[in-house]
């Protein structure tokens, strides 16, 4: 004979290999109290509540109440609790909504009843969704607080809240961000300021006539960088693919196709380490514009960046290192001149190897006896002069290899027309000058993929069809590349993994 009052799933136990392997003793608790809830003809999870107003939408009516008023305002309201406190005939909950707005939640023996009130004693734990109904007042101490006439289960939450200090450590907070964002305003405070950053990004080059395209995440071909792909497989073609590394040789198809302002700002994929500023996955915007060159595109950089400070809140950033003053002088120094100044002795593009990598052992950088001449310049110049930028700068004048796709110097034929731009001792973002004729691009790119057939498992590989549009006649023009995630760190110095909302991991240990 089944009990009228049950419901489907009123079960107070689970069975074997069902359960959490995890679950704990409180679990247990919290299951009990599910399972009772339910043989009672309570639903824990129900479909629907009479939600009159969010927490914040109450605050703001009524932001200076004054100490014990009643408004005769009644509502319905729902909230994470986050704070109880259940004193005899009157208890108390603090109620928290997604943005962090906290609202005084109060139970008493006279508005509810002794049943109710028991209930919320048994029933309500810590982390808990609760439905609220009753009028808006202020306690006797002033507090802003629904006086309620019922209430009722929203969410059960199985799981206790973690303790902030002691279990919310930094691997916890980046493997479990939902229960980061719950615990600390920072966490949810870097969600809004990365959505406003990404944001300004796009008004800058919307208000420049720019056009945001989408270009494919699965390649057949991987260019556009020096990296090393992911690889997958697509079953219909029967056909081995990678995940793109850029974005940048289809947005130049478009610009050869008359779309002379286009950008894309998209997740590119990199088969790389992980450290406090790499991750194998992150978001790039790449932008390219019909008759620019790296001075133009210098330009809209330095506007993108100004732009996003004022969102962000200021363009002079404290770091442990100092600060950084965006203010101040963007200033422009070539990569030879650069080393040269910070090794003691004239660094030039007939530089040989040997006396690079002397240098370089010098000055305690890893060398490899592998490396052109070229590639020595840009470690040593990345190892030695890049840590000591603070200030905004624009690094010029690389060799050639150092960027296949950027086109020959126009006085210097050793050298290319692109730049870096570091702050903070850091990359955030590169152009170039783009190499447009074919001819150069087709040995650029052949250079690479005998580069590939070497082992070099970052050359890029030969395009056909991107050399083809090419060759339909590709107008002048001007590229960036800008790291969002990066962006966000200069902003926040925080590491790259705060700054992703759910990054990349090691699979947690068994």
């Amino acid at each position: 004979m089944t009990a009228q009052n049950t419901v489907p799933g009123a079960e107070q136990a689970l069975p074997n290999g069902i359960e959490p392997a995890d679950a704990s003793e409180q679990m247990h608790v919290r299951l009990d109290k599910r399972g009772k809830l339910l043989a009672r003809g309570e639903e824990p999870y129900p479909v629907t509540l009479e939600r009159t107003h969010s927490l914040g939408e109450v605050r703001a009516k009524y932001p200076d109440l004054e100490p014990d008023t009643a408004t005769g305002d009644v509502v319905g309201v729902v909230g994470r609790v986050v704070f109880v406190r259940n004193t005899g005939k009157l208890c108390f909950a603090t109620l928290q909504e997604g943005d962090g707005t906290r609202l005084q939640a109060m139970l008493s023996l006279a508005n509810v009843g002794d049943e109710r009130l028991a209930d919320w004693k048994s029933f309500v734990d810590l982390g808990d969704h609760v439905y609220i109904h009753g009028e808006v007042i202020s306690s006797r101490r002033g507090e802003l607080s629904v006086m309620a006439d019922d209430w009722k289960m929203a969410s059960k939450a199985l799981r206790p809240l973690p303790t902030l200090h002691a279990e919310l450590n930094e691997e916890t907070r980046v493997r479990q961000r939902y229960v980061d964002l719950l615990m600390r305003e920072e966490a949810r405070q870097m969600v809004f300021t990365r959505a406003k950053i990404t944001k300004s990004v796009r008004d800058t080059l919307d208000s420049h006539g720019y056009v945001e395209v989408e270009t494919p995440m699965l390649n057949l071909i991987h260019g556009g960088a020096a990296a090393r792909p992911f690889e997958t497989h697509l079953n219909a073609f029967d056909q081995r693919m990678t995940l793109r590394i850029a974005t940048e040789l289809y947005l130049k198809r478009a610009v050869v196709g008359g779309i002379e302002r286009v950008y894309e700002i998209g997740r590119v994929f990199r088969n790389e380490g992980v450290d406090s500023t790499h991750s194998p996955e992150f978001t790039t915007l790449e932008c390219y514009e019909a008759y620019a060159d790296q001075f133009t595109m210098a330009e809209r950089m330095k506007e993108i960046i100004l732009n996003a400070a004022d969102v962000a809140g200021t363009r002079q950033i404290e770091t442990p290192q100092g600060t950084i003053d965006l203010d101040g002088e963007w200033r422009w120094l070539a990569v030879y001149p650069g080393l040269s100044e910070a090794v003691g002795e004239e660094i030039t593009p007939d530089t040989p190897l040997e006396r690079l990598l002397e240098i370089g052992d010098r000055h305690g950088v890893k060398t490899d006896p592998l490396w052109t001449a070229e590639k020595a310049v840009v470690e040593l110049f990345g190892d030695i002069v890049e840590p000591t930028l603070m200030n905004p700068t624009f690094v010029y004048d690389y060799p050639p290899s150092a960027q296949p796709l950027a086109r020959p110097h126009r006085d210097d034929p050793r050298l290319i027309e692109a730049w870096d731009l570091i702050i903070g001792g850091m990359e955030r973002g590169t152009a170039f000058s783009e190499l447009i004729d074919p001819v150069i691009q087709r040995e650029r790119l052949t250079e690479q993929s005998r580069l590939a057939a070497e082992g070099d498992d970052e050359a890029m590989q030969l395009d056909e069809d991107f050399l083809r549009a090419l060759e339909y006649g590709a107008p002048p023009m001007g590229g960036i590349g800008l790291g969002i995630d990066r962006l966000v760190m200069l902003f926040t110095q925080a590491g790259i993994r705060e700054t992703i909302l759910f990054p990349l991991l090691k699979p947690e240990a068994n």
